[in-house]
């Protein structure tokens, strides 16, 4: 599978890549691995650079949270947005919120993927993404 220029990057990813014990820890390094040779950029927000430390810290420890900020952050190009971005993502969690389990950071990554990123495909193990219609890598 010939990967993309750019990918966007959810917490899932993250988290997959660096607990061994995640079920999707080496399907996630091989990504990680066919990225770097093919020259892919990972995209992704600071709202996921935060949920992404906080679960390391919680479910890991402040070690592997620390790792993630100082080993990874600083090779991902983090996207920022505006108001805009903020309002659509709250109609998208009240409108799809009570149906799917949709985090209000998913609600924002759909937003940033479709509307910044045009509809780049994304590196996650998180079905809410497939269910909201965005491209998952597999």
């Amino acid at each position: 599978m010939a990967l993309p220029n750019l990918v966007f990057c959810d917490t899932s990813f993250f988290y997959a890549c660096l607990d061994p014990k995640d079920a999707n820890h080496a399907r996630a390094r091989m990504l990680v691995a066919e990225s770097a040779s093919a020259g892919t950029a990972f995209h992704t927000t600071w709202d996921i650079v935060s949920e992404t430390a906080t679960l390391l810290r919680y479910r890991r420890n402040f070690q592997a949270a620390l790792a993630f900020l100082s080993d990874v952050k600083p090779g991902l190009r983090i996207v920022t947005y505006g108001d805009r971005v903020r309002a659509e993502a709250e109609q998208i969690f009240t409108t799809y919120g009570r149906d799917h389990r949709l985090s209000f950071c998913d609600a924002i990554s759909f937003v940033v993927v479709t509307m910044l990123l045009d509809h780049c495909p994304c590196f996650t193990f998180d079905e809410d993404f497939r269910s909201l219609g965005l491209t998952v890598l597999p």
